[in-house]
């Protein structure tokens, strides 16, 4: 997780939504890839040894989709919770 925190094309995600792929290259398709592993591998690791050092904690997020779907949700709401987070979610 640290040696992904120095990659330059961490700085071009930073404030943007992810709304479809298209809107990324591949080189920031294989980051969030190799995020998304690193942070699994991470929460393996931390409830194994009780560490307790959430990534999130004191954020706020706030959920929007487009489409009502249940299982995207909970999944959204329990990483986020995980990780210590306060979670919001905004439907229509």
């Amino acid at each position: 997780l640290e040696e992904l925190k120095t990659k330059p094309v961490r700085v071009g995600l930073k404030d943007r939504s992810c709304l479809t792929l298209l809107d990324y290259t591949r080189e920031e398709i294989s980051f969030l890839l190799e995020l998304a592993e690193a942070l699994k591998f991470r929460r393996k690791v931390r409830r194994s040894d009780q560490i307790e050092n959430p990534l999130l904690r004191s954020k706020n997020v706030a959920l929007i989709f487009e489409k009502d779907s249940t299982r995207t949700r909970c999944a959204f709401e329990v990483a986020c919770y995980d990780e210590g987070a306060k979670v919001t979610n905004l439907n229509s």
